[in-house]
C-alpha cells in the first residue's frame, strides 16, 4: 500500500496491511501472554512502563523524524515524543492509587453478617484504532492506561501516517516484558474492522462516519467501545474581554497543527461591543502567521497531513462564499512543492446554513460572528450536532464560568482555548456526535478497562432450604 508524503505529494513509503489469519494468530498469542501480565502487581507494571518511557526517549530522535515525515511538521512531532514519555510516567505513578481507591474496602450490607468487596478484572485484549493528526500521542493515549490495568493492547494506527510504527516497535523491543502484550500493526480500514472481531474492547479516535461504523461493529461483536470523534468547538468572547488578547487565544486555539485537531476552535462568537477591535487584531495576527514552507524549520503551520482534507476545507470555504460569507484573509488552499497548505483564514458574515459552520472543518479556518447578548451567544454555540469542547473568554473567570456551564460540550476552557488537549486529569463526556463511552481523561481513563466483580462474603450461617419452606405462616 503506497503512502503519500504530505510535503511532496509523492508516494515514498509503503506498508503491508496485516491479513486476517495473521491477526487472528497474533491476538491469540497476546491473550495467552496477558494472563501473566495481569498477574503482576500494578507497581511492577508501572516500573516496566517506566522502562518504555526511557526507551522512547532513547529512540526519540528516530521516532520524531518518522513523525515529521508522516505529518509534514517538526516541532509538534518532537512534542509528541516528549509527551508520550510523560504519559507513561504519569500513569505509572498514578495508577496504583486510582486502582486501590476503586477496589475500596470490605463493606457491610443491609443483610446481617454479609459484606462485599470489589474485584477489578481487566479486559484481556484491548484494540486501539488511532488517527493521523497526532499519530504517536493518539496511538498510546488509550493503550498506556490499558496496559497499567493489566490488559494486552493491539494498536492499528492510521494508514495515512504509518512511518512512526517501525521506530516505535524498536523502542518496544527494548523492553522484553512488553513484546508479547503490546503490538502495533500496519493496516488500513479493513484491518481495523477485522481487529474488532478479536478484541474485548475497542478504543477508537477519528471521524464521526468511521466511528459510527466502529460502534456498530462493536455492538455486533457485543464488546464495549470508547469512541472519541469529531468536534465543532465554539468559543464565546464576552464584552468584558480584552479583544487583542482574545484574538491571540482564538488564533492559536484554531490553527495549531494547521487546525487538524478535534479540539480546535472552529466557531467564534464575539460580543458586538468589541467585534471591531477583535477583528482588527485577529486579521493582523493571522496575516503574520507563516507557513513552514519551503523550510520545515521555519514558520508556524505545516501542510494538510491528509491531502484530501485540504479539498474538503476548500469545498467548505467555497460553499460559504456562495452563501454570502466574506473572507478577510487566507481562503485558498495552495499547492506548494506537492503539499497542500492553507494560510490562516478568517471568515465572517456566516450562518448556520453553511457547511463551514455546521460541519467539522479540520483546517486553519476561523468563522466569526457577532452576538447581541449572552443568551444569543449560548444558543448559537449550542446549535450543533457536536459537543466535544468549547471555550469562553471574559474579564473574569467567574463571568466566563457562568457562561461555560451553559455550553453543551464535554470540556470548557476558561480564558484560554483547547485546554483539553493539554489537561488530562479531568473526566469529561462527549456530547452529541462527538463520541460515546467512558472518558479517557481522569480516573476513568484507566478504570474503564476493568470489569467490576462483586465478591459477596457470608460471615455467619448460610440459610438452609428450610428458611423457604411453605409452612403456612
Amino acid at each position: 500500500m503506497k503512502i503519500i508524503n504530505p510535503r511532496t505529494g509523492k508516494a515514498d513509503y509503503e506498508i503491508t496491511p496485516i491479513k486476517d489469519d495473521a491477526l487472528k494468530s497474533l491476538t491469540q498469542k497476546m491473550r495467552d501472554a496477558q494472563y501473566n501480565w495481569a498477574a503482576r502487581k500494578v507497581e511492577e507494571r508501572g516500573a516496566i512502563l517506566e522502562k518504555l518511557a526511557l526507551s522512547i526517549e532513547k529512540h526519540g530522535g528516530d521516532i520524531a523524524a518518522a513523525l515529521t515525515l508522516d505529518t509534514g511538521r517538526r516541532k509538534i512531532s518532537v512534542i509528541e515524543v516528549d509527551g508520550t514519555a510523560k504519559l507513561l510516567r504519569r500513569w505509572a505513578a498514578n495508577a496504583p492509587e486510582i486502582i486501590a481507591a476503586a477496589k475500596g474496602r470490605e463493606n457491610p450490607t443491609s443483610v446481617p453478617n454479609i459484606s462485599t468487596k470489589t474485584a477489578l478484572r481487566p479486559y484481556a485484549l484491548i484494540g486501539v484504532i488511532s488517527p493521523w493528526n497526532f499519530p504517536l500521542t493518539l496511538a498510546l493515549i488509550d493503550a498506556v492506561p490499558a496496559l497499567m490495568a493489566g490488559c494486552a493492547v493491539i494498536i492499528k494506527p492510521s494508514e495515512i501516517t504509518p512511518r512512526f510504527i517501525a521506530p516505535l516497535l524498536t523502542a518496544i523491543e527494548d523492553v522484553p516484558e512488553l513484546r508479547d502484550i503490546l503490538c502495533v500493526v500496519e493496516g488500513d480500514g479493513q484491518s481495523g474492522a477485522a481487529m474488532i472481531k478479536y478484541v474485548d474492547y475497542i478504543a477508537f479516535t477519528g471521524s464521526v462516519a468511521t466511528g459510527q461504523k466502529v460502534g456498530m461493529a462493536a455492538a455486533e461483536a457485543f464488546i464495549p467501545a470508547s469512541l472519541e470523534l469529531g468536534g465543532k468547538d465554539p468559543m464565546i468572547i464576552l464584552a468584558s474581554a480584552d479583544p487583542k488578547k482574545a484574538a491571540s487565544i482564538a488564533l492559536r486555539a484554531s490553527i495549531v497543527n494547521s487546525g487538524q485537531a478535534c479540539q480546535s476552535i472552529e466557531r467564534v462568537y464575539v460580543a458586538k461591543e468589541i467585534i471591531a477591535p477583535f477583528m482588527d487584531a485577529l486579521i493582523a495576527q493571522a496575516e503574520a502567521v507563516e507557513l513552514n514552507y519551503p523550510d520545515i524549520n521555519k514558520g508556524h503551520i505545516g501542510p494538510f497531513i491528509f491531502g484530501k482534507q485540504g479539498d474538503i476545507v476548500q469545498a467548505q470555504l467555497d460553499d460559504a462564499v456562495k452563501k454570502g460569507a466574506e473572507i478577510y484573509c487566507g481562503g485558498t488552499v495552495e499547492t506548494l512543492g506537492g503539499g497542500k497548505y492553507l494560510r490562516p483564514t478568517i471568515i465572517g458574515n456566516i450562518s448556520s446554513q453553511m457547511d463551514i459552520v455546521a460541519e467539522e472543518t479540520f483546517g486553519p479556518v476561523i468563522p466569526v460572528r457577532a452576538f447581541d447578548n449572552i443568551d444569543e451567544a449560548v444558543m448559537m454555540a449550542n446549535h450543533s450536532k457536536y459537543g466535544l469542547s468549547g471555550a469562553v473568554i471574559a474579564g473574569s473567570l467567574d463571568e466566563a464560568e457562568a457562561v461555560g456551564r451553559r455550553l453543551n460540550v464535554g470540556g470548557v476552557s476558561l480564558n484560554d482555548g483547547s485546554l483539553t488537549s493539554m489537561i488530562w486529569e479531568a473526566e469529561k463526556s462527549s456530547f452529541g456526535l462527538s463520541g460515546i463511552g467512558a472518558s479517557r481523561m481522569g480516573d476513568s481513563g484507566i478504570l474503564r478497562f476493568f470489569r467490576r466483580q462483586a465478591i459477596i462474603l457470608q460471615g455467619g450461617e448460610a440459610a438452609p432450604i428450610a428458611a423457604f419452606a411453605e409452612n403456612g405462616t
